[in-house]
């Protein structure tokens, strides 16, 4: 079984889902905060477009996919001046994308391989070069949220007032986007753009119901991400003999794990309300006095 890590191409496999895992677990965890998810579906979608072109013009399908989902990030992010209007962006951009990927597909007369792994991944056909430019470009995403962290979550939860303490909101909101492009272009190539939730919102989801402090459900969702690349290549080797396609084993555990957790996370809510109030309840029973001598009683202790 650890001989399939000797193998060039799981190793190129198992480094790139790693690198996209991790980054996007802490940029699905904003995109939920921020109530984004639909726009990292949409660029998902974008980006097809982007690698349709770059596969005609014979070029890498990560850079089609990184011109068009920054570029789109960037329109969206310019046309929505107000958050009532980011819908409306996302969909003209969308559909004008979307036309010209149809227009890419009708003039490209290669193999329909390289279109296909575009839809719904390649992991398995990774080159050491995408990975080098992948881990590249997870560095680099790693060390603009570590920067942005702090204003990023204020601005993510509470954007009135950190526009009022003086946070570039809008200028934040820009550069998330473009983090978002960028972890979108290199989920493509492990899960292919209809499947990119799977990597980009399914750990974040499940980890936010799991626990509630931001970096424990960051943390979370980078090991459950990570969890879901590894055993889906596994799966599909071993398993399926790698005639069924990674992708399918990796949404499959991340549907088959937030389900569960989806269900019962308000029964856990619920318990733990109800504990809070019975601590509370237990408490105010006790005479303010009272409390106050058993502390001084701990406190100098006896006589």
């Amino acid at each position: 079984m650890f001989d399939l890590f000797a193998i060039p191409f799981i190793q190129n496999a198992l480094l790139t889902g790693t690198c996209v895992a991790i980054v996007a677990a802490i940029v699905g965890y904003f995109l939920i905060a921020r109530g984004l998810t639909f726009t990292g579906h949409a660029l998902a979608h974008i980006g097809f477009a982007g690698a349709a072109g770059a596969v005609l013009l014979g070029l890498s399908p990560l850079v089609g996919l990184l011109v068009f989902t920054i570029s789109s990030g960037i329109g969206i992010s310019v046309l929505s001046k107000e958050s009532r209007e980011r819908d409306l962006a996302i969909g003209i951009i969308l559909t004008f994308a979307l036309g010209l990927g149809v227009l890419f597909l009708s003039l490209y007369s290669g193999f329909a391989e390289r279109v296909y792994a575009i839809l719904f991944g390649d992991i398995l056909g990774i080159s050491q070069t995408d990975v080098a430019v992948t881990a590249l470009f997870t560095a680099i995403t790693l060390v603009i949220l570590l920067v942005l962290f702090r204003p990023l979550m204020f601005s993510s939860f509470d954007p009135e007032v950190a526009e009022a303490r003086g946070v570039p909101v809008r200028t934040l909101a820009t550069g998330f986007l473009i983090l978002v492009a960028i972890t979108v272009s290199m989920s493509i190539q492990v899960v292919g753009v209809l499947l990119v939730f799977t990597l980009l919102v399914g750990p974040a989801a499940t980890a936010t119901r799991l626990v509630k402090h931001p970096l424990w459900a960051i943390g979370l969702a980078m090991l459950l991400g990570i969890t879901y690349v590894w055993l889906g290549i596994f799966l599909a080797i071993n398993v399926a003999n790698a005639t069924w396609p990674p992708s399918f084993f990796i949404s499959t555990l991340s549907f088959s794990v937030y389900l569960p957790v989806r269900l019962l996370s308000p029964l856990w809510n619920e318990r733990r309300k109800q504990r809070e109030v019975d601590t509370d309840s237990a408490v105010g029973q006790y005479p303010l006095d009272a409390i106050d001598g058993q502390m001084a009683v701990r406190v100098k202790g006896p006589k």
